[in-house]
C-alpha cells in the first residue's frame, strides 16, 4: 500500500477503548495508539510506540497469524471486516526501514550485573532487548553459527526477509548485547558454569529435536525432518535430487518445508495430513501460497510406511482417514503414492535428556516447568519459547522472554 491507502486503511479502526485487538496480542501491542499515530501522518511516532513494545515488530507483521489474534478480536470484524492490522503495523515498518529510522539507543548502564541468555531465538533476543532498555547489559549464547535461531533458520526467506533479523541484531549491538556464536549448553558450558559468572539466566533454547516415526526396518536415503531440511534451504545449501516430495504434517512448518522443497528443484512436491483442511493447524493463507507454488494437498491420510529399492524411497504406503470426535482414525482403504523423499513436518520436542542433566525440573512430555513468572525450579533461573510451550508462536516466545525480563528487571533494580 502506498501512504495514503495507508492512511484511509488505518481510518477503518474504531479507536476502541477497550483494546480488544492489544489483549488479543501475545505482546499487548498498543494498537489503537499507534494507527492513530497514522491517521495523524505521524508515522515517526507510530514507528516509536511499536518498537518500544516490541522490536520485533516487523516480524510479527509478516509472521503472527494475526486473524487468530488481534483481528480476529477487531470490533469491527463482528459485522464487517477487521482493520487489517498487520498491513498498518508492515507498512510502519517498512516505512522506517526505507528511511533508515532506528530506535533510540542510548541508554546509561544502571547495574554492573549481567545476565546470560542462552538461544538467540525470539524468547532470548526479545529478553535480551527488555534488559538493554534498562541498562541492563546481556550476553547471549548461541550453538549456531548464525544468529536469530528460529527466525534465521526456521522460517524461510520467502516468509521473512533475513535483512529484517539481521536490522534487530544490528540494534541489539548498538544497545550493548553481547553475542557469542558456537557455544552450546552441555556442550561447551552448563548452567552451574554460567552461575558461577552471572546472577540471572535465562533459557530460550527451543524445541531442538523433530518429532519422526519409522517408515522401514532398513535405513533409508531421502528421509529428513523439517528442521534439517529448513536448516538446508536458509543456509542455502540446498538438498540435491530429491525427486517427487512428500511432507508429512500440516502446520505452517509443513508449508514452509513444502514450498521451500518446490524452491529446492523437487520435481513434484505433496503435503499428506492425517487429518482435514478444517481442522488444519497450519494458517489459511499459508496453504493457499504453497498451492499457487504448485504444491498438492492431500487430506485424510496418514503414511505408514516407505517402499524402497536399494535404500532408495519409490514410494510411501498410506491408509485413508476419517475425523471422529475432533480426531483423525484409520478408515478403509489403504494405497501407494509416488515418492523419493520424505519430509517429516509433525512437530519439535525440547531436547530431555539435555535439560535433565542441568538438573531442571521439567514438564512429562519434556519442557522445563516455569512458574507464572516463568521462572524455573532453579532460582534465578527463567525460561521461555518453544522449550516451555510446545504450542508456542513467534509472538508467543517473544512475549516470555519480555515476561522474564521484566521479572529479573525488578529483582535487580529494586
Amino acid at each position: 500500500m502506498n501512504i495514503e491507502e495507508i492512511k484511509n486503511e488505518a481510518l477503518w479502526c474504531l479507536g476502541c477503548k477497550a483494546k480488544p485487538c492489544s489483549k488479543a496480542c501475545p505482546m499487548h501491542t498498543n494498537i489503537p495508539e499507534f494507527i492513530a499515530k497514522i491517521k495523524e501522518d505521524d508515522f515517526k511516532k507510530a514507528y516509536d510506540i511499536l518498537i518500544e513494545n516490541n522490536l520485533f515488530s516487523h516480524v510479527c507483521s509478516l509472521v503472527c497469524p494475526q486473524e487468530e489474534q488481534c483481528e480476529g478480536s477487531c470490533v469491527r470484524g463482528i459485522k464487517q471486516t477487521p482493520t487489517k492490522i498487520g498491513n498498518l503495523e508492515r507498512a510502519v515498518n517498512e516505512w522506517a526501514l526505507e528511511n533508515n529510522v532506528k530506535p533510540y539507543t542510548n541508554i546509561e548502564s544502571k547495574t554492573d550485573k549481567k545476565v546470560a541468555i542462552i538461544g538467540s531465538g525470539p524468547a532470548g533476543l526479545s529478553c535480551a532487548y527488555e534488559l538493554a532498555k534498562k541498562g541492563i547489559k546481556s550476553v547471549v549464547f548461541e550453538k549456531e553459527k548464525v544468529l536469530g535461531g528460529l527466525l534465521t533458520y526456521g522460517i524461510p526467506d520467502f516468509r521473512l526477509d533475513k535483512k529484517i533479523v539481521d536490522k534487530i541484531i544490528e540494534i541489539l549491538r548498538d544497545y550493548g548485547v553481547e553475542f557469542k556464536t558456537e557455544c552450546a549448553l552441555g556442550k561447551d558450558f552448563t548452567l552451574k558454569d554460567l552461575k558461577e559468572k552471572y546472577e540471572y539466566v535465562f533459557i530460550g533454547v527451543g524445541a531442538e529435536l523433530s518429532s519422526m516415526y519409522k517408515l522401514s526396518d532398513e535405513k533409508l536415503e531421502g528421509v529428513y525432518d523439517s528442521d534439517r531440511f529448513l536448516k538446508a534451504y536458509n543456509f542455502n545449501k540446498p538438498i540435491k535430487n530429491l525427486g517427487k516430495v512428500v511432507v508429512i504434517g500440516g502446520g505452517n512448518v509443513a508449508m514452509d518445508s513444502a514450498r521451500a522443497a518446490v524452491r529446492m528443484g523437487a520435481d513434484e512436491v505433496s503435503i499428506l495430513y492425517r487429518r482435514d483442511r478444517e481442522h488444519m493447524p497450519a494458517r489459511e493463507i499459508e496453504l493457499e501460497e504453497c498451492l499457487k507454488d504448485g504444491v498438492k494437498f492431500k487430506e485424510l491420510v496418514r503414511v505408514i510406511s516407505a517402499n524402497s529399492e536399494k535404500s532408495k524411497i519409490n514410494s510411501v504406503h498410506c491408509i485413508n482417514t476419517k475425523i471422529v470426535d475432533g480426531k483423525a482414525v484409520d478408515s478403509e482403504g489403504e494405497f501407494d503414492y509416488e515418492a523419493n523423499s520424505v519430509v517429516f513436518a509433525i512437530g519439535l520436542k525440547p531436547n530431555k535428556e539435555l535439560l535433565m542433566n542441568e538438573g531442571l525440573e521439567l514438564e512429562d512430555w519434556g519442557a522445563i516447568k516455569v512458574d507464572e513468572n516463568n521462572q524455573t525450579s532453579i532460582e534465578n533461573i527463567y525460561s521461555g519459547g518453544d522449550v516451555v510451550d510446545n504450542k508456542s508462536v513467534v509472538c508467543k516466545a517473544l512475549a516470555s522472554g519480555k515476561k522474564a525480563a521484566l521479572n529479573i528487571i525488578e529483582k535487580i533494580l529494586k
